[in-house]
This record gives structure tokens, C-alpha cells and sequence, in this order.
């Protein structure tokens, strides 16, 4: 009987050890309240990272429009600093242009306030200026005279010709660069003898007995000839048939001559 006893409780162990091991190899179930918990932040974290989404989409949106606004608005200052430099340069032109006209209307205004009667009608037919009158050579910004007569009776001593250039509003010529001198070589021409030839505005006339020009300046260039007759009182005349670049000759002031006269043109050339 006590066996039995003894069996039975023992079986009771036995089965209640199956039940601890079987509940220990079987997966409980999930805590409902973790069940809920978990349910309701897996629509939330879906919902966080459409917002987010959202957000990253706006402001990529708005870092576009920004760029585009600041691309636009970089283009527009470069159209405006461009017309701006455009209008500069144009206003420089039109100032040099400005400053270039009015050089000539005081050029102008200067060679007519010389005269003490300026003569509209010679020297601005049918009211169009001209540089030179009428038989008169320009070169650049003067004009020349070469007195051509082939009688004596017409030529004239060096100051008598300063005097003819002094009534036209002249002077005898200066020769001051070797473009001047090789324009002259080119109007000037042989006549009688080779001791005769055109008076210039160069003599040794003064007190200090040098050659000077009859501004009282002195020599930028010279073309002497290599032999000079030997005079007290000289007066300088170009040869038209002595080498182009040696042809200033030394004559008694006296000689009878042609000439050249030279004045400023009305209107001023480059």
C-alpha cells in the first residue's frame, strides 16, 4: 500500500515535470499590451519618414528655386554691368568726340580772329568752309602759297615777299619736319638759274647775327647745301634744282625771288 502510494506520487512528479518542460519549449505568446504598442509605432515611423520625405522634397524645391532666382538675378547684374560698361564706353566716345569738335571750332575760331576782316564769301562759299582759299596747297593743318610768275618783275626781294605773305594773313614758310621739307621739294620748281629759287622764313638778320626762323625759333631740322656763298647778312632760300634733302641756299636779302607763304588752314586736320 505504501508502494503504491509511493508510485503514484511519483507519477504525479513525473507529470508535472512534463507540464514545467512543455511550457518551457512552448513559445508564449506576445504581451498583448506590447502587441498594441508595437502596432501603433509601425504607422507612426511609416508616417515620420513620408513626412520627412516630404520635407527633404520641399526643400530640395526650394534650394532649386533659390539657385534659379540667384542664377536670374546673377544674369540680370551681368546684362546691367554690361549696358552700364556700354553706356561708359559710349559716353567716353561721345566725350572725345565732344572735346575733338570743340579743339576745332577753337582752331577755327583762332585762324578767323586774326583777320580783321574775314571774308565769308572767299574763304566759305555758299556758306561750306573751306581749309585753304583758292590757290592754295594744304598739307595737314596749313595752307601754302608758291609764288609761281615767271617775270622778274614779279619776284621780289626777302622782305618785300614777307611783306606780300604778311597782306594775305601769312608768313614765308618755316620748314619744320622732313615731311613738310619733302612736300615742298614737290611745288617748288627750277626758274632762271640755279642761284634762283623760293625765300623761306630763315635769316641771320638779327643782332646775334644766327640763323633763326621768324618766329625767333630755333632749328628742329636743317637741308643746307654743302657750299654757301659768303654774306654778311643772309637770307635763306630753297633750290628747287639742288638735292632734295640739301637744298636750302644763303642769298643777299635783297635778291630778287619767288616765295612761299604758309598760314594755318580754317579747318583743323590730323
Amino acid at each position: 500500500m505504501v508502494l503504491r502510494a509511493r508510485e503514484e506520487a511519483s507519477s504525479v512528479i513525473y507529470d508535472q515535470v512534463l507540464v514545467n518542460i512543455g511550457r518551457e519549449n512552448t513559445i508564449t505568446p506576445e504581451n498583448p499590451s506590447e502587441k498594441r504598442e508595437g502596432g501603433y509605432l509601425q504607422p507612426l515611423l511609416c508616417v515620420l519618414a513620408a513626412a520627412l520625405g516630404i520635407v527633404c522634397v520641399i526643400l530640395v524645391s526650394v534650394i532649386i528655386m533659390l539657385s534659379n532666382r540667384i542664377s536670374a538675378v546673377k544674369s540680370e547684374q551681368e546684362r546691367e554691368i554690361k549696358n552700364f560698361t556700354t553706356q561708359v564706353l559710349q559716353l567716353g566716345r561721345k566725350t572725345e568726340e565732344i572735346a575733338r569738335d570743340r579743339d576745332l571750332l577753337n582752331w577755327t575760331l583762332g585762324v578767323i580772329l586774326q583777320y580783321d576782316v574775314f571774308l565769308v564769301n572767299v574763304h566759305c562759299p555758299q556758306r561750306v568752309c573751306k581749309p585753304c582759299e583758292d590757290g592754295w596747297i594744304r598739307f595737314k593743318s596749313n595752307c601754302y602759297l608758291f609764288q609761281e610768275s615767271s617775270y622778274s618783275y614779279y619776284w621780289r626781294s626777302w622782305e618785300g615777299s614777307r611783306k606780300k605773305c604778311n597782306e594775305m594773313m601769312a608768313d614765308l614758310v618755316m620748314i619744320e619736319s622732313l615731311e613738310e621739307q619733302e612736300f615742298i621739294n614737290n611745288y617748288t620748281k627750277g626758274y632762271n638759274d640755279d642761284a634762283h629759287g623760293y625765300w623761306i622764313g630763315l635769316s641771320n638778320n638779327n643782332i646775334n647775327g644766327t640763323w633763326m626762323w621768324i618766329s625767333g625759333s630755333n632749328f628742329t631740322v636743317e637741308y643746307w647745301q654743302t657750299q654757301q656763298p659768303r654774306y654778311k647778312v643772309s637770307c635763306a632760300l630753297t633750290l628747287p634744282k639742288a638735292k632734295p634733302l640739301a637744298n636750302w641756299g644763303k642769298a643777299a636779302c635783297d635778291m630778287k625771288n619767288r616765295w612761299i607763304c604758309k598760314k594755318k588752314a580754317l579747318i583743323k586736320f590730323d
